[in-house]
């Protein structure tokens, strides 16, 4: 089986309700969906998520590498050789992490489907389904408590708080949502916001809230005052900007800088390197979130795909496809009550519905 076409589609897509956190506002965002077509018939997809802040890439970048690097290069390659695609890959397109995540998950897309098997089953298919947690951006108390609710009522059970813009406003948020959500899961995201004293505070402040975990609170590149926080609260605390490959990975386990981490498939660079990170997590004894930023539905069940094939992936924040219109990938999984499940097609789902 040879990669015998490689074609791909812009899509702008804009968002139901824009959302703020601790450094912007989101109103819209870009996927790029890369088909690639074999010379057996089979076809695979993927897509990238570019992000000026999470993924450090434009639009323009992300197109670019399609067509004067990907597309000549990925012609007649075997899918199965994946891992060495996506090697010489990072070294032609260094620092493209969601350009690169969208080659590795079609390549997966389209090796799982030669197998026959959806591809959490490719990869070890350890569990069939996983909660997910569903964000409320930075918003006023009673906008937090009102939007709540509405989840509630559809059936989540564990609610993300963004934060991390006013250390009095978070404290008196997440107080209000215990008090009117007792048997609710809460997460809190500061956001890179806080400073270290900060964010003791916060922790200290919500002790009888009983906050599962706390994500990010101070800014890349201080992994120290990361480390200072983890070592300061009893509440886990979780890597997410700070990490973004598998060095960040081994470096934070390494010094014991963090409790958790969280792993994006755009913002590592696909499927094969969160396994990777994923493993390093494992042996530091580290458990793992699988995260997204705003990804379309084909993004989404990637994620998915790799949460369900490994026992340490413990925990889902999946919910960037809600808030996009006109999503064209609807249907490669299931969202019931708060819960994910895949789809029992080969590959990541039933493509057949999507045409470009």
């Amino acid at each position: 089986m040879k990669i015998s076409k490689v074609t791909y589609q812009r899509l702008d897509l804009k968002l139901s309700e824009p959302y703020t956190i601790a450094y912007e506002t989101v109103s819209s965002a870009t996927n790029f969906v890369l088909k690639l077509e074999t010379d057996s018939g089979l076809v695979g997809y993927g897509c990238a998520c570019p992000d000026g802040f999470v993924t450090g890439e434009t639009d323009e970048e992300v197109a670019q590498a399609i067509k004067e690097t990907i597309t000549p290069y990925l012609y007649q390659k075997d899918p199965f050789t994946y891992a060495r695609i996506v090697e010489d890959l990072k070294l032609k397109l260094p620092g493209k992490s969601s350009t690169l995540a969208m080659v590795d998950m079609a390549l997966f897309d389209l090796v799982s489907r030669k197998a026959g098997v959806p591809l959490y089953k490719f990869l070890g298919g350890y569990k069939t389904s996983i909660p997910t947690s569903v964000t409320i951006g930075i918003l006023p108390v009673a906008d937090t408590i009102a939007h709540a609710r509405e989840w509630v009522k559809a059936g989540f059970f564990v609610l993300k708080v963004k934060g991390g813009k006013s250390l009095e406003e978070d404290v008196e948020k997440m107080t209000r949502l215990r008090e009117v959500f007792p048997d609710v899961l809460l997460r809190f995201d500061g956001n890179q916001g806080y400073s270290v004293e900060e964010a003791i505070s916060f922790v200290r402040q919500t002790a009888t809230v009983g906050i599962e975990i706390f994500e990010q609170p101070t800014r890349v590149g201080g992994e120290e005052s990361l480390g200072e926080v983890t070592r300061h609260v009893t509440l886990p605390v979780m890597a997410d900007e700070s990490i973004k490959t598998l060095a960040d990975a081994f470096r934070l386990a390494q010094n014991e800088r963090v409790d958790m981490v969280n792993i994006k498939i755009m913002k590592v660079g696909g499927i094969l390197e969160a396994l990777h990170i994923n493993s390093v997590a494992k042996a530091a004894g580290l458990e793992a979130m699988v995260g997204c930023i705003d990804e379309c539905s084909l993004g989404i069940a990637a994620g998915l795909h790799f949460a369900l094939s490994r026992a340490n992936v413990e925990y889902a924040d999946l919910d960037g496809h809600m808030d996009i219109i006109g999503d064209p990938f609807k249907g490669l999984f299931r969202l019931e009550s708060g819960i994910l499940y895949p789809g029992d097609s080969p590959g990541l789902g039933d493509f057949s519905a999507y045409s470009f």
